[in-house]
Parts: structure tokens; sequence; C-alpha cells
């Protein structure tokens, strides 16, 4: 490639195939994938994550995108439809329904908070912009795996998924909650990442039908879901996501399954 810097080319590889699903990666097969030498990809990995751009599991000493990525793109965020179409409607939602109100998109095996609105309701709260969630474990996660293509949902599902509580689903059962939610259009989370926190989201789809990220509420469980979703929560969020949609140019809401 003409007038391209070998180094900074490597990096930029190593970011995309990291970023193109969600499973973390080793050294070797970042190697073998790229058909780099192995102390290339480490110490490529190692400047990466300096800087924050990469982080390395403890236990497993794989790699996957770091935060310092959302630091740089926050000016992106800023500019991004999906944002800007979301803010209204997302303060709409907190003010209909009392809760917090998170958008979010899919990053890896996590959700990347691009929007926050606090909850009229509570006088301390911490802005969530930029912080990761549970991809299996959230209802922003699921809202988007619904309608994700179906090898990227087999591939975060072809490996134990992290038991965050007691309450956190298995694979078999993420995958049948997930069928409800595609008829639906709604998923839900009860206790699942945090005790005593559970939350409501719903899709949003953009001009070509493709779930871009998701809009929901989230607080304590009673409030939320004390049993079921409490009254006229579900209604809002779908509201809310339809919105956002539509702003985004969405032909219908839900759009169809991904292939």
């Amino acid at each position: 490639m003409r007038g391209t810097i070998q180094s900074v080319d490597r990096a930029a590889r190593i970011l995309k195939a990291l970023a193109i699903g969600p499973r973390r990666m080793g050294v070797s097969e970042l190697a073998e994938r790229l058909d780099m030498s192995r102390p290339t990809v480490h110490g490529l990995l190692q400047t990466l994550q300096a800087h924050g751009f990469v982080e390395q599991d403890a236990a497993s000493d794989r790699y996957q995108l770091g935060p310092g990525l959302v630091q740089l793109g926050n000016s992106y965020l800023d500019l991004s439809e999906l944002r800007g179409r979301s803010i209204v409607h997302a303060q709409r939602l907190a003010d209909r329904t009392g809760a917090a109100v998170r958008v979010g998109i899919i990053h890896g095996r996590s959700v990347i908070v691009v929007h926050h609105v606090f909850s009229p309701q509570r006088t301390f709260q911490v802005l969530e912009v930029g912080a990761l969630l549970p991809l299996h474990a959230s209802a922003l996660g699921k809202a988007m795996l619904a309608f994700a293509p179906r090898g990227f949902v087999a591939d975060l599902t072809s490996e134990p998924l992290e038991k965050l509580t007691s309450r956190t689903l298995g694979v078999g059962a993420l995958r049948e909650q997930l069928s409800q939610v595609r008829d639906r259009g709604v998923a839900r989370e009860r206790d699942e990442a945090v005790l005593g926190e559970s939350s409501l989201a719903a899709p949003v789809f953009d001009h070509t039908g493709l779930a871009v990220g998701a809009i929901g509420v989230v607080g304590e469980t009673e409030m939320i879901m004390p049993r079921g979703p409490a009254k006229g929560i579900t209604a809002a969020v779908i509201e809310a996501a339809r919105g956002t949609s539509r702003d985004l140019g969405a032909p219908r809401w839900p759009a169809p399954l991904a292939t």
C-alpha cells in the first residue's frame, strides 16, 4: 500500500482484528491471523496497551479493545447520528419513567454507553458515558444481540458466559431469551449484572435496517421490574427506540433479523 507507515498499518490491523468479534485474542492467535511475528505483535500490543487502546485480561492473558478508544471517539460520538438523534428521546424517556436512561452500542463482548441521562428521582449519580456493560447480562446488550448477525451471536455463545451474579443467564437461557426479544422487541434483565439493579431496553435501527444501538432504562429492581416490568415502562422504552430509529431513517421497527 503506497504511502503506508508499516508500524501504524500493523497496529491498525491488530485493532481491527480485535474489533471483528466478541472473543479476546492472544498474541499467537493474532500473529497467525495477521501473518506477523509474535515479537512484533507483542510489542505493538504493549504500545497500544500503554495508551489504553487495548487491555489484557488478567485471567487469560488475552487482549481486547480498551476504553482509550472511547476517548478518541468522543468527537465522533458527538457527531454520530445515533447519539445526536437519541438525546431528545432519552430525556423524554427519563422524564416519563423516572429512571436513568442509557444509550449503547456493541463493543466486543461489551456495550459502551454513548449517552446517559440521570434519573430525575435521585440526587447522587455518576455519569456513565464510556462505561462498559456486559453484552450478555444487560438489557441494552440483549436488545442488540437479538437482531445481530447469527454468526456474531454464535461466536459470543461458543464459550461459557461470565457469571456475574446468581441470576446471570447461561448460553441456553440467553438464546431462548433472545428469541423472545425478537418477538416482543424489548429486552429485559433482572439482577443479572448487579444484584438489586435491573434494566429494560429496545434496539435502535438505522436507514439500512441494521441494529446500530439500543436505548433503555436502568434502576433499582423494585422500581424497574418488581416482578415483571413496571407499568408503562415497556411502552415508554419502545416509543423511545421507535422514535430514535425513525429519526435515523429506519423504514420499520423492529427491522427484520440480520443474516
